[in-house]
């Protein structure tokens, strides 16, 4: 029995259309098919005061608000500041990850990677599924 809701709502942000539907794959393999999607930070920050979710996973890289941003916005709302945030990125240089290790990221993930990598990360917030 796992402590994991596999059916808790996710959503997924990315500006890309091939790499929303990349993560939602995955996530389908893991198990989790409750996904709805956003294109950029502030179509996301709209779903995510509309709608209560479970996990948050978005891209760095996108306009006009970027992850950090919408990371940034989700932390200072009392109503989203516990959600858990997984950042995707291409760049793995120390600087983007301490940025959003200071911003209040739970995980990170860099570009390209596979279900046994978002599964690793996805323990590692939630726990074990």
């Amino acid at each position: 029995m796992s402590a994991v809701d596999m059916n808790m709502p996710i959503l997924i942000v990315d500006d890309y259309k091939t790499m929303l539907r990349i993560i939602r794959n995955l996530l389908k393999q893991l198990g989790f098919n409750n996904v709805d999607e956003a294109a950029d930070g502030s179509a996301a920050l709209q779903k995510l005061r509309d709608k209560s979710y479970g996990l948050v996973i978005s891209d760095w890289n996108m306009e006009p608000m970027s992850g950090l941003q919408l990371l940034k916005e989700c932390r200072t709302d009392n109503q989203l500041q516990a959600l858990p945030f997984i950042m995707i990125t291409a760049e793995s240089k120390s600087e983007n990850v301490v940025a959003a290790k200071e911003a209040g990221v739970n995980n990170y993930i860099v570009k390209p990677f596979n279900a046994a990598t978002l599964k690793s990360k996805l323990t590692a917030v939630l726990g074990a599924f």
